[in-house]
């Protein structure tokens, strides 16, 4: 095993050591927000999957992302106490009782037009599988038909762009079944195998800790297979891979589908930790915000885009908080991204790896060329 190799098993050790091991430094408040701040490092982790190996920039995560988020707000919403205080033997939501028009039944199957949608959500476990099947699917229609056409680059990030922001008027407009521009809130917790999660809890905060080892460690298994190698082939030269007889679309949709597969669980964790569901999920400043995240950290390098992504949200929470900076913060985190672009292109992870292969250069060249003994001179 090479000496690089080593490093890199030894980087992923440590730090899934620091954040298994953070509770004991924090109270509840803190434990909550790093457990936010790790549900960005796994769309951290999705952006580099996509866009550093496979070369796709998706200006439209943040889709995958909500979508998630609301398949399992829909489910936590409906065991919520409001929503089980409404006068009818199955839960209702409370703001289709405010938007009901008068007259209405109380019932879930037709207080009004759509509100039918929600009544497989009644169990918890359709609302988490449904957080990843829903953006797998979508992911994997909309990467057939844009892959399949070779569709690439820009037009890429256009498509993914328009989708997004065509979903999320989709969800505006459907006031009377999503509550609109103010989304779900006033959720219930999360309940698996008799343990409930409180957002303020350990569990919780373990429990997003676990989710992003498992993709850290699942997505560096993935991109050192066969298909990851010729993934990268592909974003190097696609022209080159078809012609030596690879399907390049196929590779191109699969790792489009578990990048989207991994946002769609970060989009439930987040729910379980921030305790709502929000349109702006979807907004196209989210979207932009991952890839930012992603150029940070390095988007060739998965755990580099990972804590680019908690850095950025760690240091744009104190920067935001602080009384002297609080109006011109977004400014401070957009020159941060504008230096990082111009002195460090491909983020902390090339610094790093850069760092390290010099380590490494200097080292075989000190085996090569041992130090000679000095010999005393005669008297």
């Amino acid at each position: 095993m090479s000496i690089e190799r080593k490093f890199q098993i030894a980087a992923y050790m440590l730090f899934i050591a620091v954040i298994f091991a953070a509770p004991v430094f924090g109270d509840e408040f803190w434990l909550n927000r790093i457990s936010k701040y790790l549900v960005y490092g796994m769309l951290g982790v999705a952006i580099a999957l996509t866009w550093g190996y496979a070369g796709i920039l998706n200006l439209g995560q943040g889709l995958f992302f909500g979508l998630g988020a609301y398949m399992l707000a829909m489910s936590l919403k409906l065991s919520s106490l409001t929503s089980l205080q409404q006068g009818s033997d199955r839960p209702v939501p409370d703001f289709m009782l405010w938007n009901a028009e008068p007259g209405a039944p109380t019932e879930l199957c037709c207080i009004n037009k759509g509100s039918f949608l929600w009544l497989p959500f009644q169990s918890q476990s359709v609302g988490l599988v449904l957080g990843i099947v829903l953006p797998v699917v979508i992911a994997g229609a909309l990467g057939m038909l844009v892959f399949r056409k070779r569709i690439s680059g820009v037009f890429v990030s256009i498509i993914t762009l328009a989708l997004v922001l065509l979903v999320r008027l989709v969800m505006v407009d459907a006031q009377p079944v999503t509550n609109g521009f103010n989304g779900l809130t006033d959720l219930g917790w999360l309940t698996i195998g008799g343990i409930e999660f409180d957002p303020y809890s350990r569990a919780t905060y373990y429990l997003c800790a676990a989710c992003l080892s498992l993709t850290l460690i699942g997505a560096r298994l993935i991109v050192e297979t066969r298909a990851g190698m010729i993934l990268q082939a592909i974003r190097d030269d696609h022209v080159r891979a078809r012609y030596l007889g690879f399907d390049v679309s196929l590779y191109q949709v699969f790792f489009f589908v578990i990048s989207a597969g991994i946002a769609g669980v970060a989009g439930m964790l987040y729910v379980v930790v921030a305790e709502f569901a929000s349109p702006t999920f979807m907004d196209l400043s989210f979207s932009v915000t991952m890839v930012v995240w992603a150029a940070v950290g390095g988007r060739s390098s998965l755990l580099g885009a990972c804590i680019g992504a908690i850095l950025i949200n760690m240091i744009e929470a104190e920067v935001s908080e602080t009384e002297a900076l609080v109006e011109a913060w977004k400014a401070i985190i957009g020159l941060i991204f504008v230096l990082v672009v111009l002195f460090m292109p491909r983020g902390l992870g090339g610094v790093a790896h850069d760092v390290l292969r010099w380590f490494v250069r200097r080292r075989k060249l000190g085996k090569a060329f041992p130090a000679l003994p000095q010999q005393s001179e005669a008297l």
